[in-house]
């Protein structure tokens, strides 16, 4: 399928590596110019090559003088991916308030930051895409991270807003809900664990989905490319129609069917 991205501008943020990376791979493969966003030149040159993107730039985007810097540099996109994200399985009562700021920083404030720089230009141009890489946890609170769900509740909330700014107009702005996913993180977790139990990785997944993600219709960790894949068609001008929408790429996770 041609999804007519070519000669559209896009920055992919955190994106040297799983979603992101896959992401920008997508775009770039659809004819968008890409731009790779990580925190290290090194991971940013390797991501770039990896991914055909058209530009890289090493900026941490939680924070206000990251954003300003990839704002200076790249004035203006056609597609903004706010893919940038961390998170840490943590017991509640242990979360500091460093923790909880740390989070919404990284987590919200990076996609706000850039949202608020671009989306003018975008509605004065009568086009563009904003999209915000939420979770399945943004409608089940994971109780093991319990400061991550909330960031990612927060983007649902901004997006739909911003949404709601775009009436009238060929600018979208929505979120894209992933189940879970085989990023880098998530691999070397399942590793680590599977290490530190003396099983194999399968296992590993196969006990993850039967515990702790019981409704998972997939049964297994969606790969980032299959992510990619929604979030490209999200961008291009043949999802006109899909706005304010949390769109759900989760394996089934998430039972409500609202």
């Amino acid at each position: 399928m041609n999804l007519q991205l070519d000669g559209k501008t896009a920055l992919v943020t955190g994106s040297t590596a799983g979603i992101g990376l896959a992401i920008a791979t997508a775009l770039a493969k659809e004819g968008a110019a890409v731009i790779i966003n990580g925190r290290t030149q090194e991971r940013v040159d390797e991501a770039v090559r990896n991914s055909s993107a058209a530009y890289g730039i090493a900026a941490d985007l939680g924070t206000e003088a990251g954003a300003h810097a990839v704002s200076t540099r790249f004035p203006s996109v056609d597609i903004l991916v706010n893919n940038l994200g961390i998170f840490e399985p943590k017991p509640f009562e242990q979360i500091s308030d460093d923790d909880w700021r740390r989070f919404f920083e990284v987590n919200v404030m990076s996609g706000v930051r850039l949202s608020r720089h671009y989306i003018g230009a975008m509605k004065r141009n009568n086009w563009g895409r904003i999209i915000f890489i939420s979770s399945e946890s943004a409608l089940q609170i994971p109780v093991e991270m319990i400061h991550y769900g909330m960031t990612k509740t927060a983007q649902l909330a901004i997006s739909r807003g911003l949404a709601e700014t775009t009436a009238g107009t060929a600018v979208t702005v929505n979120a894209v809900l992933p189940g879970p996913t085989e990023s880098e993180g998530v691999a070397e977790f399942v590793k680590s664990l599977a290490t530190q139990k003396g099983v194999e990785r399968d296992e590993v997944e196969k006990e993850f989905f039967e515990k702790a993600r019981p409704s998972s219709i997939l049964r297994r960790f969606t790969t980032p490319e299959e992510i990619a894949s929604v979030v490209a068609f999200v961008a291009s001008p043949l999802a006109s129609a899909i706005n304010g929408a949390a769109v759900r790429a989760d394996g089934g996770v998430v039972r409500s069917i609202a």
